[in-house]
């Protein structure tokens, strides 16, 4: 599906890579509490964003990307748990987590832009 919106395509495109994480660490490694926590916070990041695209107000656009935002910083943590564990290795590591810190970084610029310009 292509919506000409970066954060949406992004978002999606993040959470199909945290599945294909979460199936092989099921499947190779046997492990199934951390990844299900990183399955649920890096599914919900895109949910978000959709929900916010459709909220009803600037300010309700406004509290979902941030939740948006908190639920990417979750999945980080996850990710270096996860790597610092030696569940995940260095260059899987390092390419995920290259992908949610470019999550991050969009995220916090358009809650920033929003809040910013109020004619938004």
């Amino acid at each position: 599906m292509k919506t000409d919106n970066v954060v949406v395509e992004k978002s999606l495109a993040f959470a199909i890579r945290i599945v294909r994480l979460y199936q092989y660490l099921v499947k190779e490694k046997q492990e199934f509490i951390l990844s299900k926590q990183l399955l649920k916070s890096g599914t919900s990041v895109g949910a978000n964003i959709r929900e916010a695209l459709r909220g009803q107000t600037r300010l309700d656009f406004i509290a979902k990307m941030n939740i948006s935002l908190k639920e990417v910083y979750e999945t980080e943590y996850w990710l270096e748990l996860l790597y610092k564990t030696d569940y995940i290795t260095d260059t899987e590591f390092k390419s995920i987590f290259t992908d949610c810190r470019e999550l991050t970084k969009l995220l916090m610029s358009i809650v920033k832009t929003t809040k910013d310009n109020p004619q938004l």
